[in-house]
C-alpha cells in the first residue's frame, strides 16, 4: 500500500465539504398543503390556487436573480475549498517527504557510525598486533626515501645505514610520527629523521631479493608466490626484506602503493658502456620494491611476455648487473643477496669478481632453485657483456657446462658462486635431487652438497584459514568442525548437487591438465561411481581442450555426481576446499596452487590421482633425515593411499579418519613455518662464514 494512498484516504474529499455546505444553506422543503372538505375529501393545495402563490408569482424575477447570485457564490466557495484542499494535501505530502528524508538521514548516520566503530575496532586490533598494514607502508616509504637521499647525494652511506637502522628498530613509532611529514621534501624529512635520534643496532637480517617475479605484480610460475610469501614471513619475524624487479611493460602495477620515480641518475655497465636507468620505488604487500627500467635498452622489458625470447640471457644479465650497480649507488649493505633461478644466477660471479669490494664485504649470496631443468647455456664470450672475464669463468670448476663443454651454464655458475643453495621441493630429499633430478648438474651438486638445502613451499595462512575465511558460510577449526558440514551443504546447493551432509564430496582443483592426468581422473571417478560420491572439478586457467573433455565426461555419466565448473571464482575455490572431504591432487609438490597444503588446512584429505589402487611408495623411497617435515607427514598419513582406500577408511573407520583429519588441520605448513625456518638457518650459516 503506497504512502499517497494512505494520505489520500485520511484526507476528506472536497466534494464532501461541498455537499455539507450545500446541505447547510438549503431552505427546508415544506410538505404540500392539504385541505379537508365537509364530505371528508382531501384536496392537494397544489391544485387550489391561493393568495400566497399568486403573490409569489409577482416576485418571480427577483427570485431568479437571487438564485443566480447564490449559485455563483456556491461555485466560488467550492473553488476555494478545492484550492485549500489541494494546498493542504501538498503540505501534508511535503511534510511526509521531509519526515522520510529525516529517517533516511538518521539511518545513514547510524550506518556511518557503525562503520566508524568497526574501523576503530580494526585499528585497535592492528595496533595490538604491532605494525599495521598502513604503518608498514609508511615504514617502507621512509626507507625508500632514504634510498632517494643517497642517490641524490644528500647523505653518505654511513648516515644512510644509521637512518635505516633507526627506521627499522622503531618502525611502529616512526610510522606514527612521520605519517604527516611524508608529503614534505627530502630536506625536511631528513631534518626530522636527524632530530628523532641516532641509530641503534638492528637485530634482524637485511635481505634483498633480486628476482624476475613477485606476486601479485607478475606471476608466471612458483617464484612469484615464493618471493612474496617468504618475504612476508621474514618481515613478520623482524627482518628487513626488499625486492628488486625489472619494470615490465606487462606488469600489473595496481597493487603498488606510493609508486614514484626517484629523480636521480643511475647508470649500469653493459656491452662496454654505461647506460642510464629509471629507478621506481613503491610498496607491495607491505614489502619495499625497487623497479629498474632501462632507457637505452628499453625494449628488454617492454614486451608482452616475461620469458621466452632469444635474448633472454642479455635481458636478465643486464637487469642483474643494474641491480648490483643500484645497490652500490644507494649505499645499501645487506646481509644477504637472495637470487633466484638462472635468470639472476649471474649475480653470483658478478658479486665476487666485481662488487664485493665496493662496500659489500659483509654481504653473502643465497641462490634458490625452483627448476633445475632450466639452465641457460650460452657462448662464453657473452659473459663479457656484463663485465665478466670469459676466460676466467669458462672452466670445469666454474661456469663450463658439464656436458656441452664449449658453452657456459649460468645456473651452474650460480651454484658455484653462492654461499648457500636452497632447492625448493616439498617431496624430494637432497640425495634424490642430486642423483636423479639434477638435469646434468649431478657432479656440480655433489661437489657443493654441503651448501645445499631443501625447503618446501608454503601458503598464505592469512588468506587460507577456515577459522576466519571471509568466503565461508560458517567458519570452523580443528576443535569445532560443525561449520565444515554447513559449508558442504552450501557447496552442494550452489552447484545444484543433491544436498546431503553425509555424502562424500571429492574436489579437484588444477591449473594444467595433461592427457594422462585426464584419463587417470576419469578412471578414478568411474571406480567410485557406485559409491554415491559427488565430484567437483574446477580449473584456475582457461583450458579449452580439458574443458571440452570434462564437460563431455560430465554428460556421459548423466547421473549428477560430477560437476565441472569452467570458470575461476575465488569465493567458490574457498568453498570447494571447505566443502570437500577429499581433494584430488596432481602432485604433492604443488608450488603454484599449493593445493595439498590448503586441503590439509581445510580438513580435506589430499589424495594423489591414480587410475588404480597402486600405492605411491616411489614418492617416499628416499625417506630420510633430509626430507622435509611436510614430506614426512604426508608419507605417514595420505601419501600412500589411493582414493578407493580413503573411501573405505571413511566408511569403516570414521573415528580414526576424523582424528587423522584433525591432526592434519593442526599442522602448520604456511610460509611462516618450515620454509621460514630453513631459510633463516641458511642466512645464519652464511653470515657466520
Amino acid at each position: 500500500m503506497s504512502m499517497n494512498f494512505l494520505i489520500n484516504a485520511a484526507i476528506p474529499s472536497p466534494l464532501y465539504f461541498s455537499q455539507q455546505l450545500n446541505t447547510t444553506n438549503r431552505k427546508p422543503i415544506r410538505a404540500p398543503l392539504r385541505c379537508s372538505t365537509n364530505n371528508g375529501e382531501v384536496n392537494d393545495s397544489s391544485t387550489i390556487p391561493s393568495q400566497i402563490e399568486l403573490g409569489a408569482q409577482d416576485n418571480t424575477g427577483v427570485s431568479k436573480e437571487e438564485f443566480r447570485s447564490s449559485s455563483i457564490e456556491r461555485e466560488m466557495k467550492n473553488n476555494d475549498i478545492w484550492r485549500l484542499f489541494k494546498e493542504a494535501q501538498r503540505n501534508i505530502l511535503y511534510l511526509n517527504k521531509q519526515r522520510l528524508d529525516a529517517v533516511e538521514e538518521l539511518n545513514k548516520t547510524n550506518r556511518e557510525k557503525q562503520l566508524l566503530l568497526e574501523k576503530i575496532e580494526q585499528l585497535e586490533v592492528e595496533k595490538q598486533a604491532g605494525i599495521g598494514k598502513g604503518n608498514l607502508s609508511i615504514f617502507w616509504e621512509l626507507l625508500l626515501r632514504i634510498d632517494s637521499m643517497v642517490l641524490t647525494g644528500m647523505i653518505n652511506s654511513g648516515e644512510a645505514s644509521n637512518l635505516r637502522k633507526l627506521v627499522f628498530d622503531y618502525k611502529v613509532t616512526v610510522a606514527d610520527l612521520f605519517a604527516d611529514i611524508l608529503q614534505e621534501g627530502d630536506a625536511d624529512l631528513l631534518a626530522e629523521l636527524r632530530r628523532f635520534g641516532s641509530g641503534s643496532k638492528m637485530n634482524g637480517f637485511h635481505i634483498i631479493h633480486i628476482c624476475t617475479e613477485m606476486d601479485p605484480l607478475v606471476s608466471i610460475g612458483s617464484l612469484a608466490s615464493y618471493v612474496t610469501g617468504l618475504s612476508g614471513a621474514l618481515q613478520r619475524k623482524g627482518h628487513l626484506v626488499e625486492v628488486i624487479l625489472p619494470k615490465y611493460a606487462c606488469m600489473n602495477l595496481d597493487g603498488v602503493q606510493g609508486l614514484r620515480e626517484i629523480k636521480a641518475e643511475c647508470y649500469s655497465y653493459f656491452n662496454g658502456q654505461l647506460h642510464a636507468n629509471k629507478i621506481w620505488i613503491g610498496v607491495v604487500s607491505g614489502i619495499g620494491v625497487t623497479f629498474i627500467q632501462p632507457l637505452h635498452y628499453s625494449s628488454f622489458f617492454n614486451r608482452e611476455s616475461v620469458y621466452g625470447y632469444s635474448d633472454d640471457f642479455e635481458r636478465f644479465t643486464y637487469f642483474s648487473r643494474a641491480s648490483l650497480d643500484y645497490i652500490v649507488k644507494s649505499r645499501k649493505q645487506p646481509d644477504v643477496l637472495h637470487i633466484h633461478n638462472w635468470e639472476t644466477a649471474i649475480v653470483g660471479p658478478l658479486f665476487w669478481d666485481i662488487f664485493v669490494k665496493q662496500g659489500l664485504e659483509g654481504t653473502r649470496i643465497l641462490l634458490s632453485c625452483h627448476n633445475l631443468n632450466s639452465l641457460c647455456l650460452e657462448h662464453p664470450d657473452k659473459l663479457a657483456l656484463c663485465g665478466l672475464d670469459p676466460a676466467r669463468l669458462h672452466r670445469p670448476d666454474r661456469l663450463q657446462d658439464n656436458t656441452k663443454t664449449h658453452l657456459v651454464n649460468i645456473l651452474k655458475g650460480g651454484v658455484v658462486y653462492s654461499n648457500k643453495v636452497v632447492i625448493v621441493s616439498s617431496m624430494h630429499s637432497k640425495s634424490r635431487i642430486i642423483r636423479s633430478l639434477s638435469h646434468g648438474l649431478e657432479s656440480t651438486l655433489a661437489i657443493h652438497q654441503d651448501k645445499l638445502l631443501v625447503a618446501p613451499c608454503g601458503f598464505d595462512s592469512s588468506t587460507w584459514d577456515p577459522s576466519n575465511d571471509k568466503f565461508l558460510t560458517e567458519n570452523y577449526c580443528a576443535e569445532d568442525m560443525k561449520g565444515k558440514t554447513v559449508c558442504k551443504v552450501t557447496l552442494q546447493q550452489q552447484l545444484g548437487l543433491s544436498k546431503d551432509a553425509s555424502t562424500i564430496v571429492v574436489g579437484c582443483i588444477f591449473s594444467d591438465v595433461s592427457d594422462v592426468f585426464l584419463e587417470n581422473l576419469k578412471a578414478v571417478v568411474r571406480g567410485a561411481n557406485m559409491r554415491g560420491i559427488q565430484f567437483v572439478f574446477t580449473g584456475t586457467n582457461k583450458l579449452p581442450s580439458a574443458s571440452r573433455a570434462l564437460v563431455s565426461f560430465q554428460e556421459e555419466l548423466k547421473d549428477g555426481i560430477v560437476i565441472f565448473v569452467d570458470s575461476y571464482d575465488d569465493a567458490l575455490l574457498h568453498l570447494i576446499f571447505s566443502g570437500s572431504d577429499i581433494i584430488l591432487c596432481h602432485s604433492f609438490h604443488d608450488p603454484v596452487l599449493q593445493v595439498p597444503l590448503k586441503a590439509l588446512k581445510y580438513g580435506a584429505a589430499p589424495i594423489a590421482v591414480t587410475s588404480s589402487d597402486i600405492e605411491f611408495s616411489w614418492y617416499f623411497a628416499e625417506f630420510d633425515h633430509e626430507s622435509t617435515r611436510f614430506s614426512r607427514f604426508i608419507s605417514s598419513t595420505f601419501g600412500n593411499i589411493s582414493l578407493s582406500q580413503a573411501l573405505e577408511e571413511i566408511k569403516n573407520n570414521p573415528l580414526s579418519w576424523k582424528r587423522k583429519i584433525k591432526d592434519a588441520m593442526l599442522q602448520d605448513f604456511s610460509w611462516d613455518a618450515e620454509c621460514y625456518d630453513i631459510h633463516i638457518s641458511a642466512y645464519t650459516a652464511i653470515k657466520n662464514l
